[in-house]
């Protein structure tokens, strides 16, 4: 789900970039120490999950996010997570672009940061078993949803011709939903049951510990 280089003009691509830099300023100043090899492992996650479904359309693609995961994991520092990773995707795969970087980041990363504040509560009080489970499902539909009403809106901002591109991706993000939404949900399932304390986001800089 990526808005190609050269397709934002100025403007949007400016305020795209403008965005991102408050929500990046912001992800590292919350981030502490024990928080940056779930983020390195994170942004592989990330990385990888791009390359294993990709359909392309237009100007853009469309693949899983795993931003649902990344917020409830990381939440603020999702958001240079992505930029990090959508930065290497662009320069290695130009998938994406530099021009673009900012819009792309916030398209991804600020639905990770809405999902830590919806679930991120929700999944430690509830643990293990059936509630983490559904807890994971709507964080990962949720996210999904959300970066494409971005992703869409800032397209269209790109150029009204660009409609059809969003008709055409809106199918098979439709399929999508469900396979990131599973995904997030066992996955969350999963680290409740062997380190619930990964769940546990600092709020800001209080001190240091070991991830």
């Amino acid at each position: 789900m990526h808005i190609a280089e050269g397709v934002a003009p100025v403007p949007v691509a400016a305020a795209g970039a403008l965005v991102a830099a408050v929500g990046v300023t912001i992800g590292l100043r919350t981030m502490q120490d024990r928080q940056i090899p779930r983020a390195a492992l994170m942004s592989a996650v990330i990385f990888l999950a791009s390359l294993v479904l990709r359909l392309p359309f237009g100007p853009s693609s469309v693949h899983p996010l795993l931003n649902g995961l990344a917020g409830l994991i990381l939440g603020w520092a999702a958001i240079p997570v992505f930029l990090v990773t959508l930065f290497l995707q662009a320069l290695l795969f130009q998938y994406g672009g530099i021009t673009t970087l900012g819009i792309n980041t916030v398209t991804m990363g600020l639905p990770a940061v809405i999902c830590y504040y919806l679930f991120n509560g929700y999944i430690r009080k509830k643990g293990t078993g059936r509630g983490g489970f559904l807890g994971g499902v709507a964080a990962g539909v949720t996210a999904l949803v959300i970066s494409f009403v971005l992703w869409a809106g800032a397209l269209l901002l790109c150029g009204k011709h660009l409609a059809v591109i969003v008709g055409l991706a809106l199918g098979p993000h439709l399929g999508l939903v469900l396979i990131e939404g599973l995904f997030t949900g066992f996955a969350v399932s999963f680290l409740s049951r062997v380190y619930p304390a990964i769940f546990e986001v600092p709020s800001g800089r209080e001190g240091n510990g070991s991830a």
